[in-house]
Formats: structure tokens, sequence, C-alpha cells
């Protein structure tokens, strides 16, 4: 991230990648129009975005996740394993179920539709580059549902795992945040950073979004 030229705070460098023409020239006049956001380069295929990541070193990746030479899953692996210090927000219609949890495995951060708007856009590019995880609502139910339709968590996995540990991820799961959280359980908002802390370590979770799949897949989740 750099400061932005007015001076008025910290500009998201992205690279973007779509390879319907429409779509991308639509995406780079979206993202031209907020302040806090600056297009480095968009790329028409998994190859081309490879390439201007590496090129610019964005902070954040958009990337379509049906796209020709290399798909947005491989696109994203490959971006997660040789430049770390950029993150991975996918776009995906409602007809790519399949690719989501691949995408999400690849160590995407973000999860928005195609139809989603400038202020959705910004929200999640802001908590990608902070290295948190944003799932759009609509896609919520489409990650659980393949995250559910694949082999459950083993009980071991939960056995390691301490009752409010288990609280933890259940509300999680529910969409609660630390601090909503902090209120149901009436403890301290760092008493629960440090159960969620413990919680992704032991069931070797990177995200949020991977902890909801993780509880769907454990039938802990309402």
């Amino acid at each position: 991230m750099a400061d932005s030229p007015d001076g008025s705070g910290v500009t998201l460098r992205v690279v973007l990648a779509d390879d319907q023409a429409v779509v991308r020239e639509g995406l780079v006049t979206l993202l031209g129009l907020l302040p806090e956001v600056e297009v480095v380069g968009a790329a028409a295929d998994g190859v081309q975005a490879l390439e201007l990541v590496a090129e610019h070193r964005p902070d954040v990746l958009l990337v379509d996740l049906r796209m020709p030479k290399r798909n947005g899953v491989e696109t994203t692996e490959l971006v997660r394993a040789r430049y770390p210090e950029t993150e991975v927000v996918v776009l995906t219609t409602y007809t790519d179920d399949d690719s989501l949890l691949g995408a999400l495995k690849a160590g995407a951060r973000g999860f928005l539709t195609k139809d989603a708007d400038a202020e959705a856009i910004a929200r999640a590019l802001r908590s990608a580059a902070a290295g948190q995880s944003t799932v759009d609502g609509a896609l919520q139910a489409r990650l659980v549902a393949a995250a559910t339709s694949r082999a459950p968590v083993r009980t071991q996995e939960l056995e390691g795992l301490t009752t409010r540990e288990v609280e933890v991820l259940r509300l999680i799961a529910a969409g609660l945040s630390n601090a909503e959280i902090a209120r149901t359980l009436v403890v301290s908002e760092a008493t629960v950073k440090t159960h969620v802390n413990h919680l992704f370590a032991k069931a070797g979770l990177r995200d949020r979004a991977q902890a909801v799949a993780f509880a769907y897949r454990a039938g802990i989740a309402d």
C-alpha cells in the first residue's frame, strides 16, 4: 500500500483479471472512481494476471474464477505461493459453486459476485489488504454447501478444541465479529482474539471463511 497522491490516506494498488473485455473495462472504470484504489494492471487471462502481479506486486489481485489459459483457482494458488504479499479477492457468478472451495483452499481472501457494487468491492479490497476475509452474503451459503458436500471433519479434529473454542467457532459461523462474540460470551475482545488464534492454530485454519466451512462440516453450526 502507498500514500495517496492527495495525502488523504492509503491507496490500494490493484491488478484485476477478467477475460470478458466489457467486464474488465467496466471494473477498471469502477475502481478508478474510488479515491483509495489504483488499478496498476488489467489482465485478460490467468497467465497475464500472474505476469502483472510479478511486475507490479500489487496489494490485491481481483480475479475472475473462469478464465482461459489459467483459471482463477490456479492463478490464486500461484500468486499466494510466489507473492504472499499480494492478497486475492475472487469474482464469481452463481454457477461457479465447484470453484468456490478450490479458491478458498488456494488462499483467496475475499469472495464477491460479479454484480457487486463499488462499495462492496472497495470493502472487500480493504479487508483483504488488511488480512481479513470477506464473503458476499449471497455466496456464503454456496461456500458452506460446497464445504459440506466434502468429507466431514474427523472427530479427532474437534477433540483438540476446548468447549469455549467450539463455542467461539459456532459464533464465527453465525457471522459474528470478535466484538459481538465478546458481548455474547461476556468476555473481553482480547480474550476472544486469543480463543480465535488458538482455534485457528489447532484446526489449521487460515481465516474466518475457512472457519465457517469447518464449522459446517463439523456439524456444529446452525
